[in-house]
């Protein structure tokens, strides 16, 4: 199980004590008929209810947790400590559901940070001065002054580099907001069905069509090394290193194989209140976005409920989707049937085997899951001090804001790390990106108290073929936050309680197959056209009614709404069709 427990310091040994949102529906009693079931009450089942209950069918929505959204929720660990205990950080939540939903209206509120990285270094200073780090931000100019301390060069080639990236991103954005294009409709039944799939292929012409003499580049990036690239435009560790961790962030990937370019892209395509590459803290935790779009879809009149676990797809003589059946035996009936859990546990766990080929058995079993993340959520009764950016009396700076970056000065550090791990072994020296979202939001700590989130890399589903233990957990605890005290001395003594979470508890408690926060992995052979599988990549499933509508659907983990919002348009054009 996952280690969470008070220090020493803390008043008494404490568990899991409740959460910020309990979203269970007390007025609403369980109807045994509806048009639609989502099994799973995440962010992207949640807005497939809202869009499909505003689309005019009867909606409910079933979480098998005591608490809404899935990956992004908040929860009480620690008395008087809310954390954001997987998810943590916002951006990518799509641009259209966040105005279409009314979501500020519905309570949303999001912090903005700049500066946004801040990566300290591990070296003595030179004639008493702290030693260097480099933050960058929103400030170009900044940035280059910051990024000279190490390399002029690269200070001056930085503006191009982020001008680069932002144009593939760009080009490639409409990609998230439109379906994988519909090979089967173009090549299979009557022309006039061919000619209205063919308007799939129309963004993925436009998204060519803009890149222009680009695509030679966009092919690069999405299947070179990160490496490869950033060594062509770069020349100074830090600056390498640091860029280097948005290409492997929740990946089981060093940055020196080829495919890793892309998920830096994926993160360079973020967006929130209209700023490109923006990442921001949800007030209240992550869970309040999941609140949000949940009152929303409820205005709507969704029905949503939590601690329903769905035990069962009910598949009918025919083999169409008829419904679910509930761990405790009861049944609810629909016309169709979405599900916001992984592809593995949708086809492995709900649907009945015996509805589905050997083949396309065989074919789940072989997405990649694999997931590199323990996380630990930390309760602290002050501010981590950093060597490289003191700060006095327990007040924050700018880089406190930030991502925090620490064993990343050094690429070498992040492969050694990754090697570690596809060993076997929880990394000696582990990447990290530490958080402390209540800097800017107030709600999450009491007064002079804060937590903070470590998102640490590289450590595997198994130790040397074996289960984690409760010891193994604690140990990768301490060496993370041995690390952290040489960065920031006091950190230790400043633990009041830490949330320990390996890839079985992320799977376990999240519904994460492999502790993956993608819901699969994000590599080439798992985008686009064939995410989850090439053969499954239009939210349809082999059983007829039922549909896909998580992250394990184009256009993968992160992109928050999308893949809900394209599989409730394919839900309702089908129904249509009937």
């Amino acid at each position: 199980m996952a280690a969470a427990v008070w220090t020493d310091r803390g008043r008494r040994a404490a568990t899991l004590v409740g959460t910020v949102i309990r979203s269970t529906s007390t007025h609403t009693a369980l109807k045994p008929q509806y048009d639609a079931l989502v099994i799973g009450g995440g962010h992207n089942g949640l807005v497939a209810a809202a869009y499909l209950q505003k689309g005019g069918l009867r909606t409910a929505v079933l979480e098998r947790r005591h608490v809404l959204g899935g990956a992004a929720v908040s929860e009480e660990i620690f008395p008087g400590f809310h954390f954001s205990r997987c998810s943590y950080l916002l951006s990518l939540l799509r641009p259209h559901i966040y105005k279409d939903l009314e979501l500020k209206k519905h309570g949303l509120k999001v912090y903005m940070r700049d500066p946004h990285a801040f990566t300290p270094m591990l070296e003595e200073g030179v004639r008493g001065a702290p030693p260097r780090s480099l933050t960058l931000g929103s400030d170009l100019a900044i940035n280059q002054m910051e990024i000279s301390k190490f390399s002029k060069k690269d200070a001056k080639a930085f503006p191009d580099f982020v001008a680069h990236l932002e144009k593939l991103a760009g080009a490639i954005h409409p990609l998230l907001d439109a379906p994988p294009v519909d090979t089967s409709a173009i090549t299979t039944g009557s022309l006039r069905k061919r000619l209205a799939a063919a308007k799939t292929l129309m963004p993925i012409v436009n998204c060519g069509l803009k890149l222009g003499r680009n695509i030679p580049d966009f092919y690069e990036i999405v299947t070179a090394p990160i490496m490869k690239i950033l060594n062509r435009w770069f020349e100074s560790e830090p600056l390498k290193a640091t860029l280097a961790t948005d290409a492997v962030i929740g990946a089981m990937t060093s940055p020196n194989n080829p495919g890793s370019g892309y998920v830096l892209l994926h993160h360079v395509m973020g967006e929130l209140e209209k700023e490109m590459g923006a990442w921001g803290y949800v007030e209240g935790g992550m869970g309040g976005v999941s609140q949000a779009i949940a009152s929303a879809a409820r205005s709507y009149g969704v029905d949503i409920f939590t601690e329903k676990d769905v035990g069962q797809v009910l598949v009918g003589s025919d083999g169409a989707a008829k419904g679910v059946v509930l761990k405790d035996g009861t049944e609810l009936h629909s016309k169709v049937v979405l599900s916001n859990a992984t592809p593995h546990v949708t086809f492995k766990n709900l649907v009945p085997q015996a509805a589905l080929s050997l083949e396309f058995i065989n074919a789940i079993d072989q997405i990649d899951y694999t997931s590199p993340v323990t996380k630990i959520n930390v309760a602290v009764d002050r501010l981590p001090n950093f060597l490289a950016s003191p700060t006095p009396d327990n007040k924050p700076g700018r880089h406190h804001q930030c991502s925090i970056h620490l064993n990343c000065e050094n690429v070498e550090v992040l492969v050694t790390a990754y090697k570690e791990a596809i060993n076997g072994h929880p990394s000696v020296r582990p990447m990290m990106e530490m958080t402390i979202p209540s800097v800017l939001d107030p709600t999450l700590a009491p007064s002079g108290c804060h937590v903070v989130s470590l998102f640490t890399q590289f450590t595997p589903y198994h130790i040397e073929g074996r289960e984690w233990t409760d010891q193994d957990r604690e140990a990768f605890a301490d060496t993370a936050f041995d690390w952290v005290e040489q960065y920031a001395p006091g950190f230790k003594k400043s633990v009041v309680g830490r949330d320990i979470l390996a890839p079985p508890d992320l799977e376990r408690i999240f519904g994460l197959t492999g502790g993956n926060i993608f819901h699969g992995s994000m590599s080439l052979d798992q985008l686009y056209l064939a995410r989850p599988l090439p053969f499954l990549s239009n939210y349809r499933s082999p059983i007829k009614g039922l549909y896909l509508c998580g992250s394990g659907c184009h256009p993968g983990g992160g992109v928050m709404g999308s893949p809900g919002w394209n599989a409730a348009l394919t839900v309702m054009a089908d129904l249509k069709r009937r």
